[in-house]
């Protein structure tokens, strides 16, 4: 099984910490697939990021507003370039990692079979906002997500399902605006897996020291309050993988320091190495034994399926 980092990025098109996030793959390179959506094959510089583009075919027009239909696309794509994607993590150009690679893959072979992605009550006025018409949907899809989280591959599955079965309520919402924070939630509830997610954000974001009307917190100098919020909210929640806004500026070794820390520290390491072969080891003969049944290809034909008829019919 692996993972599909898939990265939106826009403007510019590029990774503000491009050189963190290639060292950091490169680890767990056997269970890592890397995806852009981006805008314009054509001006984008790195090389790094060229190499992981996906074809032009399935870029789509894209804007603040309107993300939705990138998000299924790159999904699209992901799910089928590997069949053994089973981790879908939405990210952007100024998100980062804020955990060991050890131990993002002892996260990975620990929650493979769960979505992580936080749900709760819209948090906006419904009846003043027009984003997502809600306004125009029953109380009980009055939902909100936060924009950056992880698919697990059955849900993806739900996504493509969704967009196609139910195509004027899927239009409906994304015509609203801002979608991208309520159709993941509206899509789990209509499938009944909310009670089957892992509830949470996997990113620190800071959102009580706004940039601006619709941004949170770029974290840039690295002082005292930047750093009291990032282990704040890493103790606080257990399912935390990566940092946003990250400005260029934002001093690298602090960074590093997060990252490579515990990985670094024999002790941890050797207990972290131990956990994750024992996970590893757990997982191959779960998946041997799933060989001899049908039943093992069920999500990935699913998938397939769905993908395809949304990519033809969507």
């Amino acid at each position: 099984m692996k993972i599909a980092l898939c990265f939106m990025i826009s403007g510019d098109q590029i990774l503000v910490k491009e050189n963190i996030w290639k060292e950091w793959t490169d680890v767990n390179s056997d269970i890592i697939n890397i995806y852009f959506h981006y805008k314009d094959i054509n001006t984008i510089k790195s090389n790094w990021i060229k190499k992981y583009a996906i074809p032009k075919a399935n870029v789509v027009e894209t804007s603040y507003f309107h993300m939705v239909p990138a998000y299924l696309s790159i999904l699209s794509y992901a799910a089928q370039h590997d069949l053994d994607n089973q981790w879908f993590s939405l990210l952007t150009d100024t998100c980062v990692p804020i955990i060991s690679p050890l131990k993002f893959r002892e996260m990975f072979f620990k929650y493979a079979a769960f979505s992580i992605i936080d749900v709760r009550p819209a948090w906006w006025n419904v009846n003043f906002h027009k984003r997502a018409n809600m306004s125009r949907l029953k109380k009980e899809f009055h939902l909100g997500n936060n924009p950056w989280f992880i698919l697990k591959r059955e849900d993806v599955a739900r996504c493509f399902m969704y967009a196609t079965t139910n195509k004027p309520l899927y239009n409906l919402i994304c015509e609203g605006g801002v979608a991208n924070e309520s159709i993941f939630s509206i899509i789990l509830h209509t499938f009944n897996q909310l009670d089957k997610i892992k509830k949470a954000d996997t990113h620190v974001t800071d959102w009580a020291r706004m940039t601006t009307a619709t941004s949170p917190h770029v974290f840039t100098k690295g002082d005292k309050a930047d750093i009291d919020f990032i282990e704040k909210t890493m103790r606080e929640n257990k399912y935390i993988m990566f940092l946003r806004k990250i400005h260029k500026d934002f001093p690298e070794e602090i960074l590093n320091d997060f990252i490579w820390k515990e990985d670094h520290d024999e002790v941890i390491r050797e207990k972290r190495v131990a956990r994750i072969l024992r996970l590893e080891h757990k997982m191959f003969w779960e998946k041997w034994a799933a060989s001899c049944s049908p039943v093992l290809f069920i999500p990935v034909a699913i998938t397939m399926i769905a993908s395809a008829i949304w990519y033809i019919f969507g």
